[in-house]
């Protein structure tokens, strides 16, 4: 099922995500649909309080992206990421490992808005799958990017927080547009979502 994505301003995407205790149904549905609702999003990846869900679960897909390439070792082995995709991680923890570097990251709840973000270039996260294993992936290039970019959703931390206060500046009314339409109640539908400039919105 494609669900609504919620929008800047609602409350719950500054919400840190509840620890999954059990890996139920219920949670497997929920990644089904969160998987389902990214891919006609066009995005790459989603956490759950992006569909009002204030839980540790995040959903990545970075397959159909060419032109920004991924590395990924899985339990310390060389996979491909296409291959590997989509990924659901359940309670992620992260390192962050060597030097910084700034790329275009745009994000679902925040329609038509885009900047470039300073990201480690590789991360270690440690998380559970659905079947409820143990693993590490070690992510570089835009998978990482991702992946950061998606356990900050789950702790409450946006992208625009990443931002430079010029940038952000130069955002303030595109943000205040949001905010007063997400006080009114507004949802975006996946098919009204427009990815834009690099495809890889988060």
């Amino acid at each position: 099922m494609i669900l609504s994505i919620v929008q800047y301003g609602d409350p719950i995407l500054r919400t840190k995500g509840k620890r999954i205790e059990k890996i139920d149904d219920h949670i497997r549905e929920l990644a089904a649909n969160m998987i389902e609702t990214m891919h006609a999003a066009h995005g790459v990846g989603l956490a759950a309080q992006q569909i009002g869900e204030a839980l540790q679960l995040t959903v990545i897909d970075v397959s159909q992206v060419e032109d920004r390439p991924s590395t990924m070792k899985l339990n310390a082995k060389d996979v491909d990421p296409a291959i590997a995709m989509p990924l659901v991680l359940i309670n992620p923890e992260i390192e962050l490992r060597g030097p910084t570097e700034m790329g275009v990251e745009g994000c679902l709840s925040f329609p038509e808005i885009s900047a470039d973000i300073e990201r480690s270039k590789s991360a270690i996260a440690h998380a559970q799958t659905l079947q409820g294993d143990n693993v590490e992936i070690e992510a570089g290039g835009l998978l990482s990017r991702v992946i950061q970019h998606e356990f900050d959703h789950l702790h409450g931390i946006l992208f625009i927080d990443r931002m430079n206060s010029a940038v952000k500046a130069a955002l303030s009314s595109r943000l205040k547009r949001l905010q007063n339409e997400s006080r009114r109640g507004k949802r975006i539908r996946p098919e009204e979502e427009q990815s834009l400039v690099t495809e890889t919105t988060l």
